[in-house]
């Protein structure tokens, strides 16, 4: 009876270990697989070195440095895209690009953007403009002979960093906006180098530049500015790159 007992333990103990061996492989499989796959995600959404990502490659571009920091230029613009329903692509003070209404000056803002990096700044107003044309031409004229300066909403927190500004602005009664006399009188631009460009519905710059160096005195104004005519923004790009090049300002984007 005792040697019959001794084998049953014997069989019971040799299963258990069998048991035991089972499991380890098993278990070792769990674990393993967890950091596969973590792996697999981590290399599916990492970027390599061949083939960087959008983000990663712009990274490095005059653009993102501008948005850190670390540009000497400013392109500052106001704009006053009209929100009725005049064609968006002859006549308006407006632009439909990759689906996005964007104002004539903020559109050629951009484009300077990418040919010399620097940062945007769009002069804004506490009030607001009317959206359609003809009441935005009566509320132009009206502020122009009341001399008005509307109150800005947007300020320039880094002036010092800047040697050069890209200044943007429509041309409304052969004269500056109101809110670029707001700001021309608000900021001392001395020693800066000021270029102009204008979109404009047929007068081009006007005695505009005249004005800027006048309110200026003390800043470089660069006389040979860009026009553009509203009937032509959306096609502006190839006009915009040349005369961004002829400018010899040594950081365009490659």
């Amino acid at each position: 009876m005792k040697k019959l007992a001794a084998v049953l333990l014997a069989v019971v103990l040799a299963c258990a270990a069998v048991a035991c061996g089972g499991q380890t492989p098993e278990s070792t499989a769990s674990s393993a697989a967890p950091a596969a796959s973590s792996q697999a995600a981590d290399s599916a959404e990492s970027p390599t070195a061949e083939e960087p990502t959008e983000a990663a490659s712009q990274a490095s571009s005059p653009a993102q440095e501008a948005a850190e920091g670390e540009s000497n230029i400013l392109i500052a613009y106001f704009t006053v895209p009209e929100t009725d329903g005049v064609d968006t692509v002859a006549g308006a003070s407006r632009v439909v690009v990759d689906g996005e209404v964007l104002g004539n000056n903020q559109y050629v803002a951009q484009l300077i953007q990418q040919q010399v990096g620097g940062d945007l700044f769009r002069i804004e107003t506490v009030q607001e403009y009317p959206g359609s044309h003809e009441p935005l031409l009566e509320f132009a004229h009206n502020e122009a002979a009341e001399g008005a300066r509307p109150e800005l909403a947007t300020q320039i927190e880094n002036l010092d960093q800047y040697d050069t500004i890209f200044l943007g602005y429509p041309n409304w009664n052969a004269d500056l906006p109101m809110p670029l006399y707001t700001f021309l009188e608000s900021y001392d631009l001395s020693g800066k180098t000021i270029i102009p460009y204008t979109v404009h519905g047929g007068s081009g710059f006007a005695g505009t530049i005249g004005t800027i160096q006048e309110l200026q005195p003390d800043a470089t104004v660069v006389e040979d500015g860009l026009t553009i005519s509203r009937n032509s923004v959306a096609e502006a790009e190839d006009d915009v790159t040349e005369w961004v090049a002829g400018l010899n300002l040594g950081q365009t984007v490659p």
